[in-house]
């Protein structure tokens, strides 16, 4: 039996919210449409009331609206331009960084396993492992606190 939730967030909903929207911002950086646009589409094509929608627009338009941001804090853990990561790991980079530096309601294991699930799903064959890695050593420097707590 699951335990019960008391904070009416249903972990089922939200994995599937961060699947879409990194369906949602791959189809937006391949094909540089207006992320209204993208959003509207995928609200009509795809099965949103299995996912958290509010959740899914949150993701999406956070990343949106601030990817120059974003990569720039991811930069300092990858080994090479944004540019060069491949388009699904650098979408699923950019939505943890995004739940990682804005979301601290998300706890950083979440976002991480959450992030190495969804690249084993969709990703290259050891994307997750690059995902890992670079996210650890975000985490490490953006969730400090959070992570220090956890150790004790």
């Amino acid at each position: 039996m699951k335990p019960h939730r008391t904070d009416g967030i249903d972990p089922a909903a939200r994995s599937r919210a961060r699947r879409r929207a990194l369906q949602a911002l791959y189809a937006w950086q391949m094909s540089h449409s207006a992320i209204e646009k993208v959003i509207e589409q995928f609200r009509s094509e795809q099965d949103m009331e299995i996912a958290d929608l509010e959740y899914f627009e949150a993701l999406v338009r956070g990343v949106a609206g601030n990817t120059e941001a974003l990569d720039a804090e991811l930069s300092k853990f990858i080994d090479r331009g944004i540019a060069q990561v491949d388009p699904i790991e650098r979408a699923v980079l950019r939505i943890a960084a995004f739940e990682l530096l804005h979301r601290p309601d998300v706890p950083y294991r979440v976002v991480i396993n959450e992030a190495i699930e969804t690249t084993k799903r969709f990703g290259a064959d050891h994307g997750h492992t690059y995902v890992n890695g670079v996210l650890d050593h975000a985490a490490a420097e953006w969730r400090a606190t959070e992570i220090q707590a956890s150790r004790r």
